[in-house]
């Protein structure tokens, strides 16, 4: 299993425990993890996407819910200020294989999960260093919150044909890039820059 192979690699490399790797970071290409739901036959399918920064390869694994004739997004199951796992399952994870600000959050090298707080104008960025939950916001306690390396807003705004499944792809920006959530008629870019 995907985070049985963290926590051996962890072991091996001399690195922190499962709850917090540290600064260990699996090779861009291992799997995205996979917890409690079955690959096989899931409602919001697993994806993942690597892109450059600076030359080096950042991951994120993240689910792909659909809307299905729902509001999503500022209805009842994502609503507005309320803290989102940043798709469906566990929540969104990405590694770092250099020092990077995120939405201007300082982030050494390892893996990290990235919750995001939803609103009409602007989106919260929360980057966590618990990679073990499994996502549902009321399993954000004060325990996981602790973990957070930092907190940041970035602009949202908006796409001219609706997106019927949550989608994130890469903007390169020079030697840096955006990470682009995109779903229902909203699209919010992240900055992702080597830390200087």
């Amino acid at each position: 299993m995907y985070f049985a192979g963290i926590f051996t690699l962890s072991a091996v490399l001399g690195g922190a425990s499962p709850a917090y790797p540290g600064p260990v970071t699996p090779h861009p290409n291992a799997a995205c993890p996979s917890r409690n739901v079955p690959l096989e036959g899931r409602k919001s399918p697993l994806d993942s996407l690597t892109f450059q920064v600076a030359s080096q390869s950042v991951k994120v694994c993240y689910g792909r819910p659909s809307s299905r004739g729902r509001i999503m997004l500022g209805g009842k199951d994502v609503p507005y200020g309320r803290l989102w796992r940043t798709r469906a399952n566990e929540p969104t994870i990405f590694y770092a294989p250099i020092a990077l600000k995120v939405a201007g959050i300082a982030v050494p090298p390892g893996t990290y999960s990235l919750y995001t707080v939803p609103g009409r104008t602007a989106w919260g960025i929360i980057v966590n260093r618990s990679i073990s939950e499994w996502g549902k916001e009321g399993q954000y306690t004060d325990k996981v919150k602790a973990q957070d390396l930092g907190r940041a807003k970035v602009k949202s705004e908006p796409v001219s044909s609706p997106i019927e499944t949550f989608t994130i792809r890469a903007e390169p920006d020079g030697k840096n890039a955006n990470l682009v959530l995109e779903w229902e008629k909203t699209r919010v870019k992240i900055p992702f820059q080597a830390a200087k």
